[in-house]
């Protein structure tokens, strides 16, 4: 085997990304570092006054986690691949509450430290690279001129050298956002804390249908079949004293049947409606929308009989029936649209009305449960509602990776 076989391969496009990662690094350092030592010095220094001092430090951080997502971006870049895995805890509070959640996350802390440390390194960096491009332009002549007195042949090896002391350069630089920009141990357990959350909103959401289940059951047709067992009883007593006046009695069980059996129906469709077990979810959000009483249209993005998983299919179903029901209830609404899209790897579901607003996903209310219950197939749930306005309820819902 020939040594032009044992050597790697040099490729001008990944000297080009290197040179495009490394020349910018000083400048970008200058900065964070500047906006880092300075707003933690203030921060600290003006801690005494509670809120603005933790206040500059919370914007220290954030300011921080912006320049870790350019550098991620830039090493990303230069290395064809994503850096990562990473984690920000979401934010779910407002004032103090939330400048001491961005003040005890860990990452942001890293990140910042990772804006001090890394202008010492990028002052070595990026003053190997100058050396390295003067020596590189001021010997081309003198390589070129080697290469052709020797045929072709000489001077390979200088190159190829010059090649990787500057991708050794670019990796020295990279390797420390590599440590302190990601974390996959962050990122796994708060993948966990995600997944522990969601298995409790679906079983926060189930009981919550069981107790719903019980309750219309309880109130229709348990109350209609204890009617209809009156009035049974009350026409076998009378059967063979007056079969005349039995009829009646036994016509009103007939009806009471009737009704029994439309209200179990209904709970039916609330557990898991035949249509959408056997036709699938366009032909049950029609069947849906045709049985609200405010007029409602209905645009789907899926074939007549196309599939989804079963938990997908009953969450979209849900979201929509859901919404329809408390259009009708207390939307006062003229009229109601219905769409389910696919959206690059996702499924969104988006039902709004032109009703009187006010809608929230507040405890006690109908759209209580459904971020619950989309939680557990990793969906998001947004409704907007502005009083007098109407009511805009989305969701999205992962879809699965197609073969």
């Amino acid at each position: 085997m020939s040594d032009d076989a044992t050597r790697p391969r040099v490729t001008w496009r990944q000297i080009g990304r290197d040179l495009g990662y490394l020349l910018p690094g000083l400048p970008i350092a200058i900065a964070s570092f500047t906006l880092m030592v300075v707003g933690f010095v203030l921060g600290v220094g003006l801690v005494v006054l509670a809120f603005v001092g933790l206040f500059i430090l919370m914007t220290t951080l954030l300011t921080a986690r912006g320049f870790a997502r350019i550098e991620r971006a830039r090493v990303g870049a230069m290395e064809r691949r994503e850096v990562g895995p990473v984690y920000y805890p979401p934010a779910r509070e407002r004032g103090l509450s939330r400048v001491l959640e961005v003040l005890r996350d860990r990452q942001s802390w890293r990140d910042w430290l990772f804006n001090v440390l890394i202008l010492p390194v990028r002052v070595f960096t990026w003053s190997v690279t100058m050396v390295w491009l003067g020596l590189t332009i001021g010997l081309s002549p003198l390589i070129v001129l080697a290469w052709v007195i020797a045929g072709g042949g000489g001077f390979r090896g200088l190159p190829l050298a010059l090649a990787h002391i500057l991708r050794g350069v670019a990796v020295l630089e990279s390797s420390l956002a590599w440590g302190l920009l990601t974390n996959e141990t962050a990122a796994l357990r708060a993948r966990t804390e995600e997944l522990s959350r969601s298995r409790q909103s679906v079983v926060a959401a189930e009981a919550e249908m069981l107790r719903r289940v019980e309750r219309d059951i309880h109130d229709g047709p348990q109350q209609r079949l204890v009617r209809l067992t009156m009035d049974l009883e009350s026409a076998q007593r009378r059967f063979d004293d007056d079969p005349q006046a039995a009829r009646p009695l036994v016509e009103e069980a007939v009806q009471q049947t009737k009704e029994a059996l439309a209200e179990l129906r209904a709970v039916s469709r609330g557990i898991a409606p035949p249509i959408l077990t056997d036709r699938g979810l366009p032909a049950a959000l029609a069947a849906a929308t045709a049985r609200c009483p405010v007029p409602t249209t209905l645009d789907i993005d899926l074939a007549d009989g196309e599939r989804l998983p079963p938990a997908l299919e009953n969450a979209a179903y849900f979201v929509v029936t859901e919404s329809l029901t408390n259009v009708a209830k207390h939307a006062d609404a003229s009229s109601c649209a219905v769409s389910v899209l696919r959206a690059g790897d996702s499924l969104h579901v988006q039902v709004i009305d032109d009703g009187r607003g006010g809608a929230h996903l507040g405890k006690g209310h109908g759209l209580a449960g459904l971020a619950d219950r989309l939680a557990g197939v990793d969906g998001r749930l947004d409704v907007a509602s502005p009083p007098g306005a109407g009511t805009t309820v989305s969701a999205e819902l992962p879809l699965p990776v197609r073969d």
